[in-house]
């Protein structure tokens, strides 16, 4: 009986110790800043600016939780809020 709980403390472990480190992977994050710089450049295009704002803010929210990527993801949110400021300024300067 103890061989086999050994076996399983030590599934549970390893299962752990992988599911900690998806966890703290900075993919994410970076992935959210990656997004919202590809996002303000392609921002005088206004509806490219605009997907790619929202997609940096959509990428940036999920990859916020993590405290590792956090910092990314706040600076890939704020590059796709500016993103969408600048696909705005640019529609309406077209329009008028």
């Amino acid at each position: 009986m103890s061989e086999n709980t050994t076996e399983t403390a030590d599934r549970l472990l390893a299962e752990a110790r992988k599911k900690t480190a998806r966890e703290q992977s900075p993919a994410l994050g970076k992935a959210a800043l990656i997004v919202g710089i590809i996002a303000l450049v392609v921002s005088p295009i206004s509806i490219a600016g605009w997907i790619g704002g929202v997609a940096a803010l959509v990428v940036g929210g999920l990859a916020v939780r993590n405290p590792q990527t956090a910092k990314l993801a706040k600076i890939g949110m704020g590059l796709g809020f500016l993103a969408i400021l600048v696909g705005v300024f640019f529609f309406t300067l077209n329009i008028a």
